[in-house]
């Protein structure tokens, strides 16, 4: 789609390259010059916020898990030993994501502090760490999500068994 706007994308020259060199490569490409590297970063900026905005949607339902197995949590865990261990390892998946999410996806590293002489070396070296906390969020995710499955599961045992 790229190649209808910018045809210098399609020329076999210039390969198209998912890393962060070629994204970089790719950014100079469709914002030139000096102004250019300012819309360039103002993207990346822009998914950092993307990421932070998700990192946080993860924090806040991981906290209500374990806030909401505070109070039912005793309950559920007398109805049998299924629930019991379902809800013990969703709470340590939980937690897990949550402490990974903490010490990981929400440190922060401003997009000043990224020194460089060459403009292209800060855009990759930024896209790098982005890279980095895309997967640290995906890591995050899926326990998560994991965390969750259990403690549905202990959930439903406990709505099953009793009466």
């Amino acid at each position: 789609m790229l190649y209808l706007f910018y045809p210098e994308m399609a020329d076999s020259k210039v390969p198209w390259r998912v890393d962060p060199e070629g994204e970089a490569d790719r950014l100079a490409i469709i914002y030139p010059g000096e102004a250019g590297f300012s819309k360039a970063l103002d993207i990346i900026r822009h998914q950092f916020d993307v990421i932070q905005a998700r990192s946080q949607l993860l924090l806040t339902v991981g906290t209500l898990a374990l806030t909401i197995t505070g109070f039912s949590g005793p309950a559920i865990a007398r109805s049998g030993v299924f629930a019991r261990y379902s809800m013990a390892i969703g709470i340590v998946f939980v937690l897990a994501a949550i402490v990974v999410l903490l010490t990981g996806g929400l440190r922060i590293h401003w997009i000043t502090q990224f020194q460089s002489i060459d403009k292209r070396q800060i855009l990759i070296d930024i896209i790098r760490y982005r890279d980095r906390k895309t997967k640290l969020y995906m890591l995050e995710l899926a326990l998560l999500v994991i965390g969750l499955s259990f403690y549905v599961a202990s959930v439903v045992a406990y709505l099953m068994l009793t009466e």
